[in-house]
């Protein structure tokens, strides 16, 4: 069994706190990897039931798959906005690497901020 306790490290990049905490453990991987069953029991009240169900009938699925499917893009909404990113120990020195290269300039960026937002236009 791995050992998962995060190791929380910090340092300092051109006068700059730099925060990671390191997980240790195998990343998960959805595409390659068989998603055993379980159940999640979650209670409701009548309301609440019957929005789902009209919502779920709504996009033509049942209430189990479009929980899942909503309850599963919330998760990963709420992981992007992690202001916390977790970095596996294997890749760290990658990372630090990959932090202290200089920046290069992408043309195409700056001739796409240049432009005026299509809003305006």
């Amino acid at each position: 069994m791995s050992d998962r306790r995060p190791v929380y490290r910090s340092e300092f990049i051109d006068d700059h706190p730099l925060y990671a905490i390191v997980m240790r453990g195998a990343p998960v991987n959805r595409e390659n990897s068989i998603m055993p069953s379980s159940v999640l029991s979650v209670r409701l009240s009548r309301q609440e039931r019957a929005l789902l169900e009209t919502a779920s009938s709504q996009v033509r699925t049942n209430v189990s798959d479009f929980v899942r499917r909503k309850a599963l893009e919330a998760a990963e909404l709420d992981v992007l906005e992690c202001r916390i990113v977790t970095i596996p120990a294997k890749d760290w020195d990658r990372f630090e690497a990959w932090v202290r290269k200089p920046s290069r300039e992408i043309s195409a960026l700056k001739d796409l901020a240049r432009r005026p937002p299509t809003w305006r236009k």
